[in-house]
């Protein structure tokens, strides 16, 4: 218990802090990152945890670095120097990782989904089936530390790293997995290395590749397109293009993509770039169609400011 007496005036505001993108109610729009969150309320107090869920939707952590193993945050208090948080996970072992490798390796569908941002429920069971668990299932998984006052673990400080770092899972569910030891490029490379030892190849079109279920997903195009390098780096001409069509539904990427984790603009993340992606696409195509021309001003975010003084009559 704190003996310490803290005055009610509360955290020093913050301007260029992270806040958490949901404004009321819970947190995690994925299941990985509400899995996260209901790990740590069952873990954690949950009176702790509500005032850290505030202090992060009041923009009071400054920065968040995820690291193997470790977790490291500045959050601004009530003294003016922020404070430091630290938050440990164990990393799961050499042979663990080598299992959930070969199981992503027999089901590229898994890894597919990772590379999209997004993780299958299966993803759960390929862990449960090496032996271990991608998120804390007891107390002693989760180290902290503070620099803050407060004995309390988890303090408000640690807690609201702890509601951000579900949003950034949401976003890029790679990152549970470098905190638990495997880095994104570490873990394709070593899938890349195996699946050339061990998968057979065959030969589609012209092309050589890995020998895989490709039903659900059949190839685009049934002739390869051919291979040549002299021509691209001496600048050969570019073949004639067919004219361009209106795709059915504007935008169709962006509207896949998920707001990025750090985005903290005013208006949703689609809202703001839905119109640019809408305007390009039209010049676009009146440049493809010969209507050549500079691009149009996007009216969303070009405003007059408004004049001071006496209006004129």
């Amino acid at each position: 218990m704190s003996y310490f007496h803290f005055s009610g005036s509360g955290p020093q505001k913050t301007q260029d802090g992270i806040r958490l993108q949901s404004s009321r109610g819970g947190v995690g729009t994925t299941w990985w990152g509400q899995r996260w969150v209901s790990a740590l309320e069952k873990l954690c107090d949950s009176g702790r945890l509500t005032r850290g869920k505030n202090y992060a939707r009041q923009g009071q952590v400054l920065s968040i670095d995820i690291a193997a193993g470790r977790v490291l945050a500045k959050v601004q208090g009530t003294r003016t120097k922020p404070y430091t948080v630290s938050i440990e996970l164990p990393l799961l072992n050499s042979k663990a990782w080598a299992k959930v490798r070969l199981s992503l390796a027999a089901s590229p569908l898994h890894l597919a989904r990772l590379l999209a941002g997004e993780m299958s429920a299966e993803m759960d069971l390929v862990f449960k089936q090496a032996g271990v668990s991608l998120f804390p299932e007891k107390r002693a998984d989760l180290e902290t530390d503070c620099s803050c006052p407060d004995w309390s673990d988890p303090c408000k400080h640690i807690a609201a790293v702890y509601y951000l770092l579900a949003e950034q899972f949401d976003a890029d569910p790679f990152l549970l997995f470098r905190l638990r030891g495997q880095d994104r490029e570490d873990l394709l490379a070593s899938l890349g290395a195996s699946a050339k030892q061990s998968s057979p190849s065959v030969e589609i079109t012209g092309v050589n590749v890995t020998d895989v279920d490709i039903t659900e997903e059949p190839p685009l195009a049934q002739i390869a397109l051919p291979s040549a390098l002299p021509a691209f780096w001496r600048g050969a001409a570019l073949p004639s293009l067919e004219p361009a069509q209106t795709p059915a539904i504007e935008a169709p990427l962006l509207k896949r993509l998920k707001s990025p984790p750090l985005w903290r603009g005013e208006s949703l993340f689609l809202k703001a770039l839905e119109p640019i992606y809408s305007q390009a696409s039209q010049w676009a195509q009146g440049h493809l169609g010969g209507e050549v021309g500079p691009p149009p001003e996007n009216e969303a975010f070009v405003q007059e400011k408004p004049r001071r003084g006496r209006p004129q009559k």
